[in-house]
């Protein structure tokens, strides 16, 4: 995924472009939702140093756990995503990963397949006692193209906390996901 990167140094500001790392995260979930109607997964993480420039990435290897928890009411969808990431190997140089991902999220899902959605992608660096808060609004649709159904995504995005050096302000966004029905 491409990532733009503004960067503020000694009264000098820069852009970077590339790729950032990769987290991948695999969860077990019973079959069906609970009788209350709640879905739930957990399983690890996984962090990879696939970063495409030093400054897009932490040049580390980590894992930890992860859990989701999402409720479907009608045309709502509640719920949170959580996980923990320790590194464990990587550039001796750069500063070790002990980092914790929390990502709230409520959408509203039309009839028509437009959705609209608000979230957070909170991280708690507790190394340098800092957190990232970036807020999302975003809209969507889902298309069929040829048999493959398609999730296209704009949104909004607001830095309601950000460390030092780190990103601040507003930011948009474009996301395609490749939906795969069972």
């Amino acid at each position: 995924m491409p990532v733009t990167w503004q960067r503020e140094t000694a009264g000098r500001s820069g852009t970077q472009f590339g790729l950032g790392d990769t987290v991948q995260s695999f969860f077990l979930s019973p079959k069906d939702p609970s009788e209350s109607g709640i879905t739930w997964g957990a399983g690890p993480v996984f962090l990879y140093p696939t970063a495409t420039d030093d400054l897009m990435g932490l040049s580390k290897w980590g894992a930890g756990p992860t859990a989701a928890v999402l409720d479907i009411t009608g045309p709502w969808t509640v719920g949170i995503l959580a996980n923990h990431i320790w590194s464990f190997a990587g550039d001796d140089a750069r500063r070790d990963v002990n980092a914790t991902f929390l990502q709230p999220f409520l959408t509203y899902t039309t009839e028509s397949a437009w959705s609209f959605g608000l979230n957070t992608e909170t991280t708690y660096d507790w190394l340098a006692d800092s957190w990232a808060v970036p807020v999302n609004a975003t809209v969507g649709k889902l298309v069929v193209l040829g048999d493959q159904p398609v999730n296209f995504q704009v949104g909004l995005r607001y830095w309601a906390e950000s460390p030092a050096g780190g990103p601040g302000g507003f930011g948009a966004r474009f996301v395609m996901n490749f939906v795969f029905p069972k």
